[in-house]
């Protein structure tokens, strides 16, 4: 069952930042968020709902500014946006509907994808080590 809140109730559990992005369909400027940079071990969850969506083993560094991976870890959904005068495939959370940023074709093998994907949109649940 898809994860429901109100207007009001997201805008007092994120901060602006987060909020915009991931609730209003932003984007965070290239090379800013707390993760583009980020090599620490761990699962990437949402921030709105805490959903698993990405394994740090899977994120690479694609040059475009942005956390990208080459697949998923969990709960993703997927959408087309035709906004900004161009067709691209929209990555949501499909706990909350969250937006979390874009797919494009282009990653390494084996899958060949890229999810590009704002900071703003994931916490980052680090691997304990022992």
């Amino acid at each position: 069952m898809p994860l429901k809140k109100t207007d009001a109730e997201w805008r007092a559990q994120l901060s602006p930042q987060q909020y915009q992005v991931a609730r209003a369909k932003g984007t965070e400027p290239a090379f800013s968020g707390e993760y583009w940079n980020c090599h620490d071990a761990g699962v990437f969850r949402c921030v709105c709902c805490d959903a698993p969506l990405f394994d740090s083993a899977d994120k690479y560094d694609s040059g475009c500014g942005w956390p990208s991976f080459s697949a998923t870890a969990g709960e993703i959904a997927e959408a087309q946006d035709d906004s900004h005068g161009m067709r691209r495939t929209e990555v949501l959370c499909s706990r909350c509907g969250a937006h979390l940023g874009h797919l494009f074709p282009d990653g390494p093998a084996p899958s060949g994808l890229r999810y590009c994907i704002n900071s703003a949109s994931l916490k980052l649940e680090k691997k304990k080590t022992v």
